[in-house]
């Protein structure tokens, strides 16, 4: 069937990408072998192990001659062969695991440094907003400022009173002392009067 030319062309797949699809597979593999190379550490995996070759070596050794499948002629060159099977597929399955969590440990390392970066960033913001907000409350007055502020203007009002009560006391006083100066200036001037009368008659 010919391709049609009013639609874009789909990708070609490889034989192998048809076969096996790629990240599925890679990571299925990966988490599988990571299981395997978990397991292969663990002291449960190596008494599994001792058993298997106890079992193995008891019964081609002791077990009846018809039913022994390695010789023990021929050094079990059976069980030889297992074991470097099973040691040639767990060194590159251990590899495997060691190298997806070498990735892990660098995403993982770059994450911290990336979150590191932040903190840096967000400590540093902070100090600077709290230098600003030092240099801001250095102009502003004080609690303490602004009660000796009005301390010293209540001071000055009283000063201001007492003073124009001291001037209006001695304008009192001048009042009075005119007055009096003035009484006693018509009472002289009575008495002259009288006496002036007095001399005349």
């Amino acid at each position: 069937m010919a391709e049609r030319l009013d639609q874009p062309k789909g990708k070609r797949t490889s034989l192998r990408e048809r076969i096996l699809p790629r990240r599925r597979n890679d990571d299925s593999f990966g988490r599988a072998s990571e299981g395997i190379a978990r397991f292969m550490g663990t002291p449960r995996f190596l008494v599994y192990m001792t058993i298997f070759c106890v079992v193995w070596l008891v019964w081609n050794t002791w077990g009846p001659e018809s039913l022994r499948f390695d010789s023990v002629a021929i050094g079990f060159t059976l069980l030889t062969l297992m074991l470097s099977l099973q040691a040639s597929y767990s060194a590159p399955l251990i590899l495997l695991a060691q190298n997806r969590q070498d990735d892990r440990d660098r995403v993982s390392a770059e994450q911290d440094r990336q979150r590191a970066e932040r903190n840096l960033a967000d400590t540093e913001f902070l100090a600077r907003e709290m230098a600003a907000l030092r240099i801001a409350l250095g102009e502003v007055a004080t609690r303490d400022f602004v009660r000796s502020e009005l301390r010293n203007l209540l001071e000055e009002i009283e000063a201001g009173r007492e003073a124009a009560e001291r001037d209006a006391a001695g304008r009192e006083a001048a009042e009075r002392g005119a007055d009096g100066a003035a009484v006693d200036r018509a009472a002289r001037e009575a008495a002259l009067r009288d006496l002036t009368g007095d001399s005349e008659g």
